[in-house]
């Protein structure tokens, strides 16, 4: 997560200044997370048979591999094969493998009550990493090129040093314990994506979560601090500092829906928090300054991730224990799915940053997807074991 967010930082100046033009900024991104649709789908639904410290390995040489594609070239079909093939996060959020079969890993040896807690502080760790790493790629950037490093240079040892990170990942993973493999004996019933008796469910829960996912390809992390970029003239200083507290802010706050959660329940935690969250979204375009924008955008950080825990422990509670990589495998894709349409239109949601498209059309539907997410709970409840 420490690489994600660095990433997400320069990863649009940086292609901007190797000479790709605001669409194919768009389409390059497109390309990244249709990719890691594939490589999550096919590495995920095989995970707990083929087994998750191996599946694990294998997405840390890909985010390698895509790294070394980045600093070596310019050639824009060569960076779509290398963004398609390999791991990486445009939008400073999960990708890839990592996050369904570490959830399914950490569940293997928890209970359904302390779940969500553990998760929670699964996700502050990632949030306080994306944070640090949004800094440190904001600002490490920065000061380089105040030495007197161009700035494509600059940006090139920040995505040197994501690989190195890849390496690092490479190394942890090869130490992980067995137990982290599932315990659950080979299911007799077919299967279909690694999933067989919470397939309708999976599936159900997977529509809505994409077009969650589809509004928030418009403000990704990356799009965000372009936007801040084009509207005020944010240096890469000040989009770092930005991100850095706003993920402070996100990892902090989902420690607070574990209590919340434990009163009223994971769906209305989900729900009742996230929707003040996107009004705050709609609200920041409207701002009449640079510190209003941060402001509001920094308030929407401390309600917008907090339904991640609880979404989370949601999916995991409520499929069969050698369902759980698959069930974090597809939803997430069905999220990827979402995030990989919305880049498209970045050449038409940038074309007037003033109007601040992308934060208004994201905002609304979220409400939507809250909304509707609120209704099938309520008129199909789901069980959870």
């Amino acid at each position: 997560m420490f690489a994600y967010g660095m990433l997400a930082v320069i990863l649009a100046l940086y292609l901007e200044r190797i000479g790709l033009n605001r669409a194919a900024i768009g389409l390059l991104f497109s390309c990244t997370m249709f990719g890691d649709i594939l490589v999550s789908l096919f590495l995920t639904t095989r995970a707990d048979r083929f087994g998750r410290r191996k599946t694990l390995v294998i997405g840390a040489l890909l985010m390698l591999g895509a790294s070394i594609v980045f600093v070596m070239t310019d050639w824009f079909w060569l960076l779509a094969i290398a963004a398609t093939i390999g791991v990486l996060s445009p939008s400073g959020n999960e990708v890839g493998p990592f996050l369904p079969v570490e959830q399914a890993a950490l569940s293997e040896e928890l209970s359904k009550e302390k779940r969500v807690g553990i998760l929670a502080w699964y996700n502050l760790v990632g949030y306080f990493a994306t944070a640090l790493g949004a800094l440190t790629g904001g600002m490490g950037s920065q000061a380089m090129q105040h030495s007197g490093m161009t700035e494509i240079a600059s940006f090139r040892i920040v995505i040197v040093f994501h690989g190195l990170i890849g390496i690092g990942m490479l190394l942890l993973y090869l130490g992980i314990s067995p137990h982290a493999e599932t315990k659950a004996k080979k299911a007799t019933a077919p299967m279909w994506l690694g999933l067989h008796k919470s397939k309708r469910t999976v599936l159900q829960l997977s529509g809505l979560f994409s077009i969650d996912a589809f509004a928030g390809g418009f403000v990704m992390q990356s799009l965000i601090a372009y936007w801040f970029h084009l509207r005020w003239g944010a240096n890469e200083a000040q989009l770092g500092e930005l991100l850095f507290f706003g993920n402070l802010f996100a990892g902090v706050s989902s420690l607070l829906a574990v209590r919340i959660a434990r009163r009223f329940g994971l769906i209305n935690t989900m729900v009742w928090t996230h929707i003040p969250s996107n009004v705050l979204l709609i609200l920041v375009p409207l701002a009449p300054n640079f510190g209003a924008a941060m402001a509001l955008l920094l308030a929407r950080f401390c309600l917008s991730q907090m339904d991640v825990p609880t979404r989370q422990a949601y999916v995991m509670s409520v499929v069969e224990p050698d369902e759980r990589s698959a069930a974090g495998g597809v939803t997430n894709v069905a999220r990827s799915i979402g995030t990989t349409i919305a880049p498209l239109f970045t050449g038409i949601a940038f074309a007037v940053p003033v109007a601040g498209i992308p934060f208004l059309v994201a905002g609304t539907l979220k409400i939507g997807y809250d909304l509707a997410l609120w209704r099938l709970a309520r008129t199909h409840p789901i069980e959870t074991t």
